[in-house]
């Protein structure tokens, strides 16, 4: 979701465009292809429509991709949960396998605006505005989610790190549109938490930490995935962070060492929601909170240290 709240009420109507509904994504990326810049994406609509309200956006051309079932589904194959374009956040959030398999993901779906937004909103949708308070950003960073685009030259995947550029900035092409996200398929013994806070329920995140961690049969972890949202123009991987957790067996001072690094890198901006103090102080608090929450669901045990 991603919505444009001015400092008063005022009615707002978007600058005049174009509509036209898609039959298949050749057609669309045709379209594309035609009207160049001009034109935009339509799927979900939860982030691009309230753009548009306020003019921030302004295309010429929108293509609705609404009707292409052939962009919704959810699946597993080649070693990658496949999500398509058109697949919406409840489709996660209601999943047996996805709930069971991928508690980051879980997490995630679960706090994403509101139950209404995320029935129609798309989380492809949601990477592809790149709102750097958004929830997917930071979930896909500590997952290392692949994007999928397609264009008249072909199909090319790209790397989620490669793929959010800066704010709602991406790596996509003029002429292309984004399909599909891959997420990979959990390894045994890994677990994942989102901790968020925001002011109230569908708000954008004050400030959030997504975590991933896999370990071996000792404890020791082999994987981490840390990443922040509304820490800075764009979601953000803490790769220092990632670097202290591998290699080493979970401990108290282990989380303590990694959070800071969070708040090291953290570059927030002050707002209504806090200050940059607050917000840094908050991206510590959420990723110790969420490497807590990812040991207990590993069952590990946590010590003062290793």
């Amino acid at each position: 979701m991603a919505g444009f709240c001015p400092g008063e009420r005022r009615t707002v109507f978007p600058a005049a465009f174009d509509y036209a509904r898609m039959h298949s994504a050749e057609e669309a990326i045709s379209a594309l292809a035609q009207h160049g810049g001009d034109a935009r994406i339509l799927a979900g609509g939860q982030s691009l429509i309230p753009a548009m309200r306020y003019r921030l956006a302004r295309p010429a051309v929108l293509l609705d991709i609404g009707g292409l079932n052939d962009l919704k589904y959810l699946r597993e194959e080649g070693g990658f949960l496949r999500i398509g374009a058109m697949t919406a956040d409840m489709t996660l959030e209601r999943d047996k396998n996805v709930r069971s398999r991928y508690s980051l993901l879980t997490a995630t779906s679960d706090v994403v605006a509101d139950p209404v937004v995320r029935c129609v909103g798309t989380v492809v949708g949601s990477l592809c505005h790149n709102d750097p308070s958004g929830d997917w950003g930071a979930a896909s960073l500590a997952a290392r989610a692949v994007m999928v685009v397609r264009g008249e030259g072909g199909e090319r995947l790209i790397p989620i790190d490669e793929w959010l550029v800066d704010s709602f900035q991406t790596a996509l092409r003029e002429g292309e549109m984004a399909v599909e996200v891959r997420f990979p398929v959990p390894e045994p013994r890994t677990e994942g938490a989102y901790q968020k806070i925001e002011r109230k329920v569908g708000d954008y995140a004050t400030a959030a930490a997504a975590v991933q961690l896999t370990v071996d049969d000792s404890g020791r972890v082999t994987r981490a995935g840390v990443a922040l949202t509304a820490a800075g123009p764009r979601p953000v991987r803490v790769e220092a962070a990632e670097r202290i957790l591998v290699g080493q067996l979970l401990s108290e001072n282990l989380i303590l060492a990694a959070s800071d690094e969070a708040r090291a890198i953290s570059e927030p901006f002050a707002d209504n929601r806090g200050g940059v103090d607050y917000k840094k102080d908050m991206a510590r608090v959420l990723v110790a909170r969420g490497l807590r929450q990812t040991a207990q669901r590993l069952n590990i045990t946590l010590g003062a240290s290793a």
